[in-house]
């Protein structure tokens, strides 16, 4: 364990109780846990009540964008508003929807006429898929580059890598989506401009070759706005650690200056990282909405656009709170992972 963590642990065993008894730190961490699911679960309970009445504020009337296309009566619109519970008064349908909310029903979908749990289930594999391989690229580009500037403040390389990181954390995602769109799929045409996969894919491993070609641009757009975040915090923790004290003693043993930041400046400067790693899961996946929709990809994101377009409430509603109660669920998480990580935390 490299010096300011060591420096922490007197506090934290004295805060651990006589001869080594760890029982109270554990303690203090499942009480700090449970303070946080707390939290989390009142946090997750307004975003119920927000749900409801946020989307009922959108223009159009979902009954009649339905009915589009067919020559349906007033008294047939009336019935089909009665069949999907939109005549009721606005305080019923509310009950209604927190009853089947904590039933784990999300409803029926206006639009597909299927439970938006299947449509979610359908869709959920795609964006994961997406936003995980996005999230591992932008975390290991983001880590390495912050590790490089942060380690030669001022070098070339610092000055490059922190101006092109702001410049395109800066740049809006539908932009940047419809440039690398224009450029490299519809003018130089080497990679696909939309979809998961081509119409005559092969099957086997030929298949994952067609679904990886497809998903280049759109993992490149959530690449080039999420990474500058994971540079930008790396760069600034190990700023913090160079001026340290442990790293000149280091040094002054005849330590390799590869080694010193490998062994001790790199360990104690990716506590806060790790931290914004599992916060930004929950927001990638909510990010992945203007990509998906961009690229037509077939996930989450472009569920949920399809179904801003009708409105259909119940699959809005469910999309939107799968979204925001992993934004929130992560949030918990990352709080919790730092208290456990950080015995300087543990012990203040």
């Amino acid at each position: 364990m490299t010096a300011p963590l060591e420096a922490a642990e007197p506090a934290a065993a004295q805060a651990a109780g006589p001869a080594g008894d760890d029982r109270p730190a554990r303690h203090g961490v499942l009480r700090y846990a449970l303070t946080k699911a707390g939290g989390a679960l009142l946090s997750i309970a307004m975003v119920i009540i927000a749900t409801f009445f946020l989307f009922r504020l959108l223009p159009g009337d979902p009954v009649r964008n339905l009915a589009q296309g067919r020559n349906m009566t007033p008294e047939q619109l009336d019935l089909e508003r009665r069949r999907l519970g939109l005549d009721k008064p606005l305080t019923d349908q509310f009950f209604d929807f927190v009853g089947q909310t904590l039933r784990l029903d999300l409803g029926t979908s206006y639009e597909y006429k299927r439970p938006v749990l299947d449509l979610i289930g359908e869709r959920l594999g795609p964006t994961l898929l997406l936003a995980g391989v996005g999230l591992f690229i932008a975390v290991s580009l983001g880590l390495w580059q912050g590790t490089r500037a942060g380690w030669r403040p001022g070098s070339r390389f610092d000055r490059f890598s922190t101006a092109t990181s702001l410049v395109l954390w800066s740049v809006p995602t539908f932009w940047l989506g419809l440039l690398l769109l224009m450029v490299f799929g519809a003018w130089l045409k080497i990679f696909p401009s939309r979809g998961i996969e081509s119409v005559d894919a092969p099957d086997g491993f030929g298949y994952v070759l067609d679904v990886a070609w497809h998903m280049v641009l759109p993992c490149l757009t959530l690449v080039g706005v999420v990474y500058a975040q994971y540079l930008l915090v790396m760069r600034s923790s190990l700023l913090d650690e160079v001026g340290q004290d442990y790293i000149n003693t280091a040094r002054a043993k005849g330590m390799r200056d590869d080694e010193v930041r490998r062994r001790h400046a790199v360990p104690n400067a990716l506590l806060p990282t790790v931290t914004l790693v599992f916060m930004r899961i929950g927001f990638v996946v909510g990010g992945a909405v203007t990509v998906e929709t961009v690229f037509s990809w077939p996930g989450l994101g472009k569920l949920f656009y399809d179904a801003i377009s009708v409105p259909d409430f119940t699959l809005m509603q469910g999309t939107f709170m799968l979204i925001t109660v992993a934004v929130i669920v992560m949030n918990t998480l990352a709080d919790v992972v730092y208290h456990i990580l950080d015995p300087r935390v543990r012990s203040a």
